[in-house]
């Protein structure tokens, strides 16, 4: 199926006591780039991460953020230094019995006391954490594959509506072809005549004179070959490889026939004809930018 390279996806979920929230977004890029925005204490997970966008993302600027939220407290250990809780209370004491003041020390006031409590964060079980992410990843990227595959159906329409436009100009080129040498051998004629004041002319010297000039304008292998490509570009659009690429240089072909079939034109009609078929052309190669 034709993908777009637009594309965003998010995904978010409480799993143990952690509030993973991932979100892939991308825009038009010639090839495969992917940058992310993940905490530092879960640098560790990137290049997995990485791994796995590449293997449903061909081309493409990627970029995912990922944030992590420890909602129950899993990531801390808080220990009681009872060294400087036992060095508070024999100091105020000491100093209760020399001011002779009453000792009212209790446990809520050591509690509010510095350096009481060694608060520390335990480390992370890495694949477990890999799995917890990965897990709210892949929905995430199930979304953004999802949303490429939309866009990229609008894309092919689009483009399939554009190609048969093409070929029904490719049509009319070649309808009007041999008008044209025929308006140039009526052309000819006159001319001669006027030349020559006189209506006994050579038929063969205007039938010649007609083949040469037949033989410049002809664009028959040019139409050929232009509905060669758009039949190619066609046949790419069922395609469920990623094709972007290819697209791009059919559709320079494409480009070069019409070029060479204006440059060839001398008829006002099929001028304006090329005209209308490089503007549709132009369009068609925006478009495939935007695909994988």
């Amino acid at each position: 199926m034709l993908k777009s390279m637009t594309g965003y996806g998010r995904a978010q979920k409480i799993v143990n006591g952690r509030d993973i929230l991932v979100e892939i977004r991308s825009v038009n890029h010639r090839y495969y780039e992917y940058s992310s925005r993940i905490p530092r204490a879960y640098n560790y997970i990137d290049d997995k991460l990485k791994a796995l966008l590449k293997s449903a993302i061909s081309r493409g600027k990627v970029e995912i953020a990922v944030s992590v939220n420890n909602i129950e407290g899993k990531d801390t250990e808080i220990a009681v230094n009872k060294g400087a809780a036992e060095g508070y209370v024999t100091a105020l004491r000491s100093i209760a019995e020399e001011l002779d003041l009453a000792d009212d020390l209790s446990l809520s006031k050591l509690m509010k006391l510095p350096d009481i409590f060694n608060i520390q964060k335990t480390p992370d079980d890495e694949e477990q954490v890999w799995n917890d992410v990965s897990e709210i990843a892949r929905d995430a990227l199930a979304k953004f594959v999802q949303m490429r595959e939309t866009e990229g159906e609008k894309l092919r329409s689009d483009i399939l509506d554009k190609a048969e436009f093409l070929l029904t100009k490719v049509a009319k080129v070649e309808e009007l072809s041999p008008l044209t040498v025929e308006n140039y051998r009526t052309r000819l004629y006159q001319k001669l005549s006027e030349v020559l004041e006189s209506k006994d002319i050579d038929e063969q010297r205007i039938l010649t004179e007609a083949a040469v000039f037949a033989e410049k304008i002809a664009v028959d292998e040019e139409t050929v070959r232009l509905r060669s490509h758009i039949s190619q570009l066609k046949d790419m659009l069922d395609s469920n490889d990623a094709i972007g690429r290819k697209l791009d240089f059919i559709v320079q072909e494409m480009n070069r026939e019409v070029n060479t079939i204006g440059s060839k034109a001398q008829d006002l009609n099929v001028t304006k004809i090329v005209v209308d078929m490089k503007a549709e052309i132009e369009k068609i190669r925006e478009q495939i930018q935007n695909i994988e």
